[in-house]
């Protein structure tokens, strides 16, 4: 008798091998069949007309603090997904020493918006290593595997103290030391070394993540100890177009090709659409091609399966927040506020107003709001993630013949207050998403970068997992679709095998048993809400889905039809897996 039996499911089993009507039999956490299975289980399922598939694995997130005192790891659990890899962007929480705590969380309030109050008050602290780090996760107990990449930015920190915080020039004794403990990370069961390049990565002080500016002396000298090990990726948050100049993305991708071509090992690095130079991510995907050429590099770049958009909302953020009339209503709850706001004297004084900031920085965002207003739409319920430009708020005022302003006060009203726009900062500047798609497809992509456990005031992308499968194979009618067993494969097999995680992301036998089983029909998400569920009661957006019967970890339902059954089969996993 087998532990789990799923049975009579349509399997799309991760391999790419097109959908087959099978069972799926679990043993001691292991996948023991795969096909027709006459054994019974001592607990089962019942898939029929039911989706069965590997659990996902989401490999951009950060969770790195929340970790520490979370074992359901939501939004991301929600969404399928059985394994996650944290420690991206060159930020995270070890290695650190005493008295630098307080610059780390500084350091990722800044970068990935997660509140300083919950990190204060939720993680511990029961480190100081990296590997001491690894060995307080492992004491812990998830609804799914953990991963971790050993950052840039804390080692740097840890190395050099301040100078490396402000960005100063590594000497050779700095590189050395970096490379230690990035050796003993990697040896310890970290799965990769992450670095920020980005100068939109910032800390609350302003100043941008330790390494950004790094040389390529600092670079390769850390590097070539995941080469020496023979495991272990580099992902990094690249430079990007800077301002006018178009040259530093393939300048980067210059140096990334040398190293990973020197070192043997993938480099993994963020692509996405800018509207400054809406066709530049093809030429990227070229340069990758011809970097696997020219120096048998391994680049892999990560891509989203839908715009990264910023949520304009009373929930979140309003373009009103700093008009003289608006703030007066801060103090009130969240209802009353609302239905003051509907008060028409009120909204009149609200449109006539001008905004009045406390702090010069926070009209960036304002800026943004008003010099994208053709990219702003509703989310609605369901979310549309690729809605037509004629739905815009510009486009929508114009056909009314009102001003866009005060469109944009009354959507925010409707659903109760709780109506989010979206403005669609990337990967929308065509106002679709068939660049998404040809990212997508490309074979050297990795789907990535739904940064579930970040941004928690402004983005929820942690339910990309959620969007690949029901937009892409189901829902698309803007252009064509993807073939489900692609989209299958693209967030199992293709994520766990870049992090060395062969055994998972497909349904054979000896493999881990980690399985979906989705209704794929009814599979669809829900509005985000604003949560205020972190340490401290800190807030966070969290977005729901509906149509996951059930995920598997280890064997374990650890999801019944959206809601945990409290098993917690998830542990730390420890460097490259085989398969």
């Amino acid at each position: 008798m087998y532990d789990l039996v799923i049975r009579g499911g349509t399997v799309v089993d991760g391999t790419g091998a097109p959908p087959f009507a099978g069972d799926v039999a679990i043993q001691d956490g292991r996948i023991a069949a795969v096909g027709s299975v006459t054994e019974a289980g001592r607990e089962e399922i019942d898939a029929s007309g039911l989706l069965v598939t590997p659990g996902f694995v989401d490999i951009h997130t950060h969770y790195d603090g929340q970790a520490t005192w979370d074992p359901i790891l939501a939004p991301t659990a929600w969404h399928g997904v059985t394994t996650l890899v944290m420690g991206n962007c060159g930020v995270g929480f070890a290695p650190v020493r005493p008295g630098q705590e307080e610059y780390l969380i500084q350091l990722m309030e800044g970068v990935e918006d997660i509140p300083g109050t919950a990190l204060h008050e939720g993680i511990d602290w029961a480190w100081e290593t990296f590997p001491e780090y690894l060995d307080a996760l492992e004491t812990r107990q998830f609804t799914m595997d953990v991963g971790t990449q050993v950052p840039h930015g804390s080692v740097r920190t840890y190395v050099m103290g301040e100078r490396g915080a402000k960005n100063e020039p590594a000497t050779a004794a700095d590189i050395a030391a970096q490379a230690a403990i990035v050796k003993e990370a990697i040896s310890a069961g970290a799965l990769g070394f992450s670095m920020s390049r980005t100068i939109v990565h910032r800390a609350v002080d302003g100043e941008v993540v330790p390494g950004t500016h790094a040389a390529e002396d600092e670079i390769f000298g850390i590097a070539r100890v995941l080469g020496e090990l023979g495991q272990g990726i580099v992902e990094l948050a690249p430079a990007g177009v800077q301002g006018e100049d178009m040259s530093a993305p393939e300048k980067e991708i210059d140096w990334m090709a040398r190293l990973s071509g020197e070192i043997g090992r993938p480099v993994s690095f963020a692509l996405v659409q800018h509207d400054i130079a809406p066709d530049h991510w093809s030429t990227l995907l070229d340069l990758c091609d011809d970097a696997a050429q020219r120096h048998g590099a391994s680049l892999r770049p990560q891509v989203a399966a839908r715009p990264n958009t910023l949520l304009i909302g009373h929930p979140t953020f309003s373009p009103f927040t700093f008009r003289p009339s608006y703030m007066e209503l801060l103090s009130l709850d969240f209802d009353e506020r609302i239905a003051r706001l509907r008060d028409a004297d009120v909204r009149a004084r609200i449109l006539s107003e001008e905004s009045t900031y406390p702090v010069p920085q926070l009209k960036v965002v304002v800026d943004m709001i008003a010099n994208g207003l053709d990219k702003i739409f509703r989310l609605g319920d369901p979310p549309d993630y690729e809605p037509p430009p004629e739905q815009s708020v510009l486009r929508q005022a114009e056909a009314q013949g009102t001003d866009p302003y005060a469109l944009l006060y009354d959507w925010m009203l409707e659903m109760d207050g709780k109506q989010l726009l979206m403005l669609t900062l990337l990967n929308y500047s065509d106002l679709n998403l068939e660049p998404v798609r040809a990212m997508l497809e490309h074979p050297r992509t990795a789907f990535g970068l739904g940064d579930g456990g970040a941004h928690c005031g402004a983005i929820c992308d942690a339910s990309m997992p959620t969007s690949l499968l029901s937009h892409w194979a189901r829902d698309r009618t803007r252009g064509p679709k993807l073939p489900l067993e692609f989209v299958v494969a693209k967030m199992t097999r293709d994520t766990a095998d870049l992090y060395g995680l062969h055994d998972r992301g497909v349904l054979q036998p000896g493999k881990k048993g980690d399985v979906n089983v989705i209704d794929f029909e009814r599979l669809g998400l829900e509005i985000p809400e604003l949560a205020h569920d972190l340490p401290a009661g800190a807030g966070r957006l969290i977005q729901r889905a509906h149509g996951y019967v059930a995920t598997v970890v280890s064997g374990e339902v650890t999801f019944r039809n959206g809601e945990h059954t409290g098993a917690l089969p998830g542990r730390l996993v420890r460097g490259a897996q085989a398969g």
